[in-house]
């Protein structure tokens, strides 16, 4: 379950308080007064045996004898009363519970837990939990403070959840404080029922709440939680405080990889992948929000700085390059007209030092220049403050013209008292201000990082790849024999040929069972090469000198050969060995080594790796991880993470490598990724990349049983189902009707254009002149997992394609139906277009267990009514529904 039943827990009525009490510092007593204090106008009913009065408050002996189910109950009783509670809540109509109670792990009546025993009798009712183990939940807006916390929370648009409770209370004080409100204030605790997904999803279309916070320790359901952030990430601000970021995943592994992707860099790439934005402390969460709430549309990276000193703009400058951000920088044209107005002495560069002595009117021209010109995307602009100029009167003139200005302008008024006044002028204007260059430049890059992870948010890679050249078929047969014998890693030799099947280049290698069979392969692969110990037992070859390169002749082969043997047998005397692994040598001029790889996260599933490789790899650490699956904007994102990166992109004599192979890989593996749930661990390492391309020199793979079904279940994001794409024959013509795509967003403009007035007020029961970008994205940019669009594309030549009609539908988060919409251009009515795109859409979520498709029309829409009666479904009017009708096929 998700949002069902949730309003129950946001917009009660009626609450009750089991367990109230009126012993000092219980939580009974503290959630009651609570309650009564902050003003909820609902009926509050506590309920107790041993009081007839708390607080005023008519008490009841039991659940049994309240005059009426109450909307959310809140329990504060011992552990083994609970799933009685909820049973006897549920029965009688209760939707909603509140469990602040601790220890439901204990053991139950009947050998289940507490816990589970609460969630079986909550189950039939569809009555949902919050907790158990937490501190509550807050709802400003409506007086609802039911929780033990020591203080209440002012009314506000920005929604908080946490798993911790200690945390909970702290920043209720720390708001507080500050004045700062909430919509929504949330503790999860064990999150037994109400999780993460579940809240994210309600909040996303919560009207009073503009930002989310959250605090996570751990994340349990991957899929849920990434569809529910991503869908909630498209509409609002979601921004997350993660705590545990010690390296967890520093264990041993058969692979580079699997040691690297500690779970805290996962963690990173979920957070990036879903749109959201991570911050290291509480302070930071609430400044971003305040960022992000008066930030406009960011264009570009590259930040102008103005400021009367030249130590603050240096300050900003470090800064900003200690966050990989990018300085402006301006052309001759901006210099020569900054050249009119400002002193000679000027800085006639970025950062924009225009003198201390600066009035009013420098500024503003300094600014318009900047704004006029295309040399930057942003501008910070630094004060400090002087005897010349008050900063008050500097401030009142800047001002209007930043609050008026098209790209984001941040400001740092340096100072106390001498500058209050102007920090007020700006706050009051609604524009971003911050105390010191250093925090203003922060601020910036959290845009920046926003930016950048929203842009990322839209990308949908496809789940099958049509190159011909990935033999999935030849990897599946490869790793069925290995899991056949016994084993769990493949050979060296068995990797590559992996790698080989899905397009990556390898280096050529052959597999020697003796010194004297190492000596006839090199002959016949040519010198130089090189020889490599083969054996189950040895993962990381050169560390017990099992690799010898650059070998030229017969007589260094078989002496390399007969060394290693010596060497094993005296170190690993019990390891078994398979011979030898013969490979020329890979000589590739300008050659920067990298490593490529997938690990199994326990929450996420599978995540890609690429960094710089070689033998010092995890002393180096320089990598960054991706969730599959992976396209090229992705790819490339991946790459310009790492410091390998400004490598590949040349430097010196040194060309830039071959960046197309480079990500070309990447994808790659991230679809083997996709494709085998059989693969747990990989590495490439090193793959060698230089203007000619990429090749991979050595490769680990290590593998486990699977169901062969679950290997799109296993990924975190599920990919574009490129499957469902069918070809089709429809009024004479060559149509493709498949999943729409964020790219289609262009096109969905042009479509819409072309519909009439009165399709549109079909569609949207109201006039609507232009589709608005926050929806336009809801429409193209959709989440796989939780909902599906049909668009009917025509090819019109020249690559360009054009959308003729889309259907839709949303499931709810049980599956138990999903809301459909079907529209067709208007000048193309008539042609059965309608139906087709219906019968796809029936198929697909009768295909995924959906149990109805339903919908509303308004009653005049007579084409609607009887294309969906066509298809059986049954038209009903609904009751003051003013007009409109209900259409409903159970499936």
């Amino acid at each position: 379950m998700t949002v069902r039943n949730l309003h129950y827990l946001f917009e009660p009525r009626s609450v009750a308080i089991i367990g109230a009490s009126q012993r000092p510092h219980s939580v009974g007593a503290t959630v009651l007064h609570n309650l009564v204090v902050g003003g909820f106008a609902g009926t509050i009913m506590p309920v107790n045996p041993k009081y007839a009065m708390l607080d005023g408050l008519e008490v009841f002996s039991s659940i049994a004898d309240l005059p009426q189910a109450p909307d959310l109950a809140v329990i504060c009783t011992p552990p083994d009363t609970v799933p009685g509670l909820i049973d006897e809540l549920g029965r009688g109509g209760t939707k909603a519970a509140v469990v602040l109670t601790a220890g439901l792990g204990v053991p139950y009546r009947d050998g289940r837990t507490v816990k589970q025993a609460m969630l079986d009798a909550a189950r039939p009712h569809l009555l949902r939990i919050l907790g158990p183990n937490c501190v509550g939940l807050l709802v400003p807006t409506i007086g609802l403070n039911a929780s033990f916390a020591h203080t209440g929370a002012l009314p506000g648009k920005i929604a908080l959840v946490s798993q911790s409770g200690a945390l909970v209370t702290g920043i209720l004080d720390w708001a507080k404080t500050r004045g700062i409100g909430f919509s929504k204030f949330v503790s999860l605790g064990d999150s037994a029922d109400v999780d993460f997904g579940d809240l994210l999803d309600y909040l996303a279309g919560d009207q009073n709440t503009q930002a989310i916070l959250l605090y996570i320790e751990d994340i349990r359901n991957a899929r849920k939680f990434m569809s529910a952030a991503r869908a909630a990430a498209r509409s609002k601000p979601v921004l997350l405080l993660k705590a545990g970021r010690a390296p967890e995943g520093a264990k041993a592994a058969a692979s580079h990889t699997g040691a690297l992707a500690g779970a805290d860099a996962v963690y990173d790439a979920a957070i990036r992948r879903a749109g959201m934005l991570r911050v290291y402390s509480t302070e930071d969460l609430f400044d971003a929000v305040e960022t992000l709430a008066h930030a406009r549309p960011l264009y570009g990276e590259r930040l102008a700085i103005v400021t009367n000193g030249g130590g603050p703009g240096v300050m900003a400058t470090d800064a900003l390059i200690d966050c990989h951000g990018k300085m402006a920088v301006l052309s001759e044209d901006t210099l020569a007209k900054m050249d009119t107005f400002l002193p000679s002495t000027w800085s006639r560069g970025n950062p924009v030092d225009i003198i201390g002595d600066a009035p009013a009117e420098r500024y503003i021209q300094t600014l318009e220049t900047l704004m006029q010109s295309d040399d930057a995307d942003a501008m910070l602009f630094i004060h400090a403050p002087t005897a010349i100029v008050p900063s008050a009167d500097i401030a009142a003139a800047v001002a209007p013209i930043i609050k008026n200005a098209s790209r984001n302008v941040f400001s740092c008024w340096l100072g106390g008292d001498a500058v209050a006044q102007a920090r007020r002028t700006f706050s009051d204007a609604g524009l971003p201000t911050y105390g010191t260059p250093e925090d203003a430049v922060h601020g910036f890059m959290q845009v920046v990082q926003y930016r950048r992870n929203q842009n990322l948010l839209i990308e949908a890679p496809s789940s099958s790849a049509s190159d011909s050249s990935l033999d999935r078929d030849k990897v599946r047969a490869i790793i069925g024999r290995v899991l056949e014998s016994g084993r769990n890693l493949l050979s060296e030799h068995e990797a590559k040929e992996v790698l080989a099947a899905y397009g990556i280049p390898v280096v050529e290698t052959a597999v020697a069972l003796s010194a004297g069979e190492a000596v006839t392969l090199a002959e016949r692969i040519g010198y130089p090469v090189a020889i490599k110990i083969l054996s189950p037992d040895i993962t990381h070859k050169s560390d017990v000198g099992g690799v010898a390169l650059d070998l030229e002749n017969a007589d260094e082969v078989r002496k390399a050969a007969d060394g290693m043997l010596a060497r094993i047998r005296e170190l690993y005397p019990h390891a078994v060995l398979h011979g030898f692994t013969v490979q020329a040598m890979a000589r590739r001029a300008n050659a920067r080594e990298l490593i490529v790889g997938v690990a199994t996260d326990p929450v996420f599933g599978p995540v890609i790796l690429f960094g710089r490789g070689g033998t010092a790899v995890e002393v180096i650490a320089d990598r960054s991880i991706g969730l599959p699956p992976l396209n090229t904007v992705l790819a490339r994102d991946l790459v310009s993470r790492t410091r390998v990166s400004r490598q590949l992109a040349g430097y010196r004599n040194v060309p830039p490598a071959d960046m197309d192979a480079v990500y070309r890989t990447l994808i790659r593996i991230s679809q083997l990724a996709a494709d085998i749930p059989e693969l747990a661990e990989l590495d490439i390492n090193p793959l060698l990349a230089n203007e000619d391309g990429v090749i991979a020199l050595d490769a680990r793979i290590k593998v486990q049983a699977a169901d062969p079904k679950a290997a799109l279940a296993r990924l975190a994001i599920r990919p574009y189902p490129g499957e469902l794409e069918e070809r089709m024959t429809w009024d004479g013509q060559d149509i493709l009707v498949r999943p729409i795509k964020p790219e289609d967003a262009a096109n969905h403009i042009r479509f819409f254009e072309k519909l009439t007035p009165e399709d549109v007020r079909f569609r949207y029961f109201t006039r609507v002149r232009e589709l608005q970008p926050a929806h336009l994205a809801r429409l193209t940019q959709i989440d796989y997992d939780r909902e599906m669009a049909f668009v009917a594309v025509r090819d019109l030549g020249d690559g360009r394609t054009e959308t003729l009609g889309v259907s839709r539908a949303v499931a709810d988060p049980d599956n138990m139906a999903a809301e459909f919409a079907v529209t067709v251009r208007s000048d193309l009515k008539g042609h059965g277009l309608g139906r087709v795109l219906m019968e796809k859409l029936i198929a697909y979520f009768r295909s995924r267990g959906t149990r109805a498709i339903v919908g509303e029309a308004l009653s005049d829409n007579k084409r609607i009514i009887d294309l969906v009666q066509g298809l059986g479904f049954t038209v009903s009017p609904i009751r003051g529904g003013d007009g409109t009708v209900e259409l409903h096929l159970d499936l």
